[in-house]
């Protein structure tokens, strides 16, 4: 009998005989690994358990403890919902059904689903998952795949195949009557799967395409324990509740109009954040030696063209027309900045060139894919752009992973650091891009950070070191930014006289922290749920008084506070205190002063913080006192 030498991941090599298949493979390794393995990766392919050994190979095992068996897990999940569907509305037409994070998916058509209908769709999940039907894989030839699925009335299969070379050998997978066109790999059985449950619908078009048909899509988690899925639910709901949309409305931060879709209007509470926060990175700013500008936010095609957008980003960009010439809105502050610095002939002793400015950008991103404050399309950058030497890009971009440390370290965000390097859509060439990613790679080497290389995700100009902060639950999101740029110099022809009376071609790097301030602020809002450190507030201290005989004190004592620069009101109504208190706790204030006739009589407060209750009485000079310092060190309220 033939047989293969198999290699495993951890070095052991043994002999199997041919036709051995994985899963027996699995199991004369260990009896628990054929329990629990679900998909394998054979000399890099990945295999379903059922494929069988017929050459020298490589192999590696997989369970429901990897990423990898999870979303093999989460794959066949997908099909069961699917075969669930089909046995509870024959006659629903399938399109596809992808794995995405924590889950899967499946668009479907010819039937309008309801939340009301997915314990049922669950319960018959459980059926197949009970009847643990084998999941066999089957090769077909594209001609016999279009016949079958043609008999179907399968359309949207018949499309996808229809799309394929006609010599293309396509795979089916069969679990007990249900039949669906897929790569796989699968679970060896639908026993395999574990803790599920369908969350929400929505409308999708077929491929994306607003032009084609409107398809239902069922989202689902999956999890491989039950555990797992409680403390997923649990999870979200927390989310929910620190939705920034919900608070926005609620704390009255911001607000978003049909009249003017994904383009935020401040409210006076989110704009005292907003500036709050641009006048602390100013402030650290202009101790690291940046300087302040401010450019059009409408500007002629041609800078667009000049600057390599207009082929690369022009589907993102408003364009108007005047004077018998288009004009774009801005989506990035970057023309006009090589513009400033191409206004006069520079030289070494001027470099580096640190400029910043917080503009207004506008980018066109599909109706879809708005979300409150997080995916919008007009919003505020904290640009900047540094011109320097080549032998300067080391110590600035070292400066900047400073400045980003010391604005994320207020808010105690924890962060990792990802270099993103060309992508397929880019510009210049191979010479300048190597350099550029050397350059930057050299540089955080030298600063002794940790990081990861997340290949193909650079600007389309130049690579870039992104900062992916963690919030309180746990989410990650990308915020600062870094981005070596060789190519817009040469676009723009520009120039400094060296040392040597020569001219010479700068270096620019793009940098952001906040990245949109508008973003930051909606994850801040969710960071804090709402209850923001004083120093960012909006109302800092609310003086509610216990009776209306003692409106005047509380009157005072607003003022007095607001004559030191807090943010401070009195609540005078002829409400009961209990009633005041509950109320300034739902506006998430963090400090509420209760005034009565003792603290009148003795000029005292009796304080409560958010979170944390009573804090008993305090002079109100001292109150103020305390209040001062906690917002000059930009103290965490909670």
């Amino acid at each position: 009998m033939l047989e293969h030498q198999i290699t495993l991941k951890d070095g052991q090599q043994i002999a199997v005989e041919s036709g051995t298949t994985l899963q027996q493979l699995a199991m004369r390794l260990s009896a628990r690994l054929g329990r629990e393995a679900v998909v394998a990766k054979v000399n890099g392919h990945w295999m379903d358990l059922q494929r069988t050994v017929h050459e020298d190979a490589v192999v590696e095992f997989f369970t429901l403890a990897d990423a990898e068996g999870l979303e093999v897990m989460r794959h066949s999940a997908a099909h069961v919902m699917a075969q669930a569907v089909a046995r509870l509305f024959p006659g629903t037409k399938f399109a596809i059904g992808p794995v995405i994070e924590n889950g899967f998916y499946y668009d479907f058509a010819d039937h309008d689903f309801s939340p009301e209908e997915f314990s049922a769709i669950e319960t018959e999940m459980q059926n197949i998952i009970r009847e643990n039907l084998p999941i066999i894989r089957e090769e077909i030839s594209r001609s016999d795949a279009l016949e079958f699925f043609r008999t179907r009335g399968d359309r949207f299969k018949v499309e996808i195949i229809e799309d394929l070379p006609a010599d293309t050998t396509l795979t089916l997978y069969r679990q007990g009557e249900f039949v669906d066109l897929c790569r796989g790999p699968h679970l060896p059985s639908t026993g395999y799967i574990k803790a599920f449950k369908i969350m929400s619908l929505a409308g999708a078009y077929w491929r994306g395409d607003s032009q084609r048909e409107m398809l239902t899509r069922l989202y689902a988690v999956a999890f491989a324990k039950k555990s797992q899925l409680e403390d997923h639910l649990k999870f979200l709901e927390e989310a929910k509740q620190r939705d920034h949309r919900k608070l926005g409305k609620e704390l009255e931060l911001f607000m978003f109009s049909e009249d003017a879709p994904g383009m935020p209007f401040y409210l006076p509470n989110g704009l005292v954040i907003r500036n709050e926060l641009e006048i602390f990175e100013r402030r650290l700013q202009v101790e690291a030696g940046y300087q302040e500008v401010r450019t059009p936010t409408l500007m002629n095609q041609r800078l667009w063209v000049e600057s390599g957008h207009w082929d690369h980003y022009k589907e993102n960009m408003y364009v108007s027309e005047a004077d018998d010439e288009l004009y774009a809105l801005k989506p990035m502050n970057c023309p006009g900045h090589m513009l400033i610095y191409r206004n006069k002939l520079r030289s070494y002793r001027e470099l580096p060139l640190r400029i910043a400015e917080y503009g207004h950008v506008h980018r066109h991103e599909l109706r879809g894919t708005l979300g409150g404050m997080m995916r919008v399309r007009a919003f505020t950058q904290d640009d900047a752009h540094i011109f320097c030497q080549p032998n300067q890009i080391g110590r600035e971009i070292e400066n900047v992973l400073e400045l980003v440390s010391k604005i994320y370290g207020v808010f105690e965000f924890p962060y990792h650091i990802e270099l993103s390097t060309r992508p397929e859509n880019s510009m210049g060439s191979d010479e300048l891009w190597t350099e550029a990613e050397s350059a930057l790679q050299a540089a955080l080497d030298g600063a002794g950070v940790e990081y990861r290389i997340n290949s193909g995700d650079g600007a389309f100009y130049g690579p870039k070191i992104d900062f992916h902060i963690r919030d309180a639950i746990g989410r990650t999101w990308q915020c600062a930014t870094v981005q070596l740029d060789f190519q817009l110099p040469v676009r723009f022809d520009l120039e400094y006289v060296g040392e040597d009376g020569k001219m010479h071609r700068p270096v620019v790097i793009h940098r952001a922290i906040f990245g949109s301030i508008d973003r930051f602020l909606g994850i801040l809002t969710e960071h804090f749920s709402g209850a923001f450190p004083a120093w960012l507030a909006p109302v800092q201290v609310r003086v509610a008084s216990v009776a209306e005989e003692f409106s005047g004190y509380a009157q005072e004592t607003a003022e007095f506070l607001s004559q030191r620069g807090f943010r401070a009101e009195a609540d005078v109504r002829p409400e009961k205190i209990g009633y005041k208190i509950r109320e300034a706790q739902v506006r998430k204030i963090p400090y509420t002063l209760v005034v009565g006739e003792k603290e009148r009589d003795n000029g005292s407060v009796s304080v409560r913080r958010y979170g944390k209750g009573d804090m008993g009485p305090l002079q109100l000079s001292e109150f103020a006192e305390m209040l001062a310092q906690e917002i000059a060190e930009k103290k965490l309220l909670v």
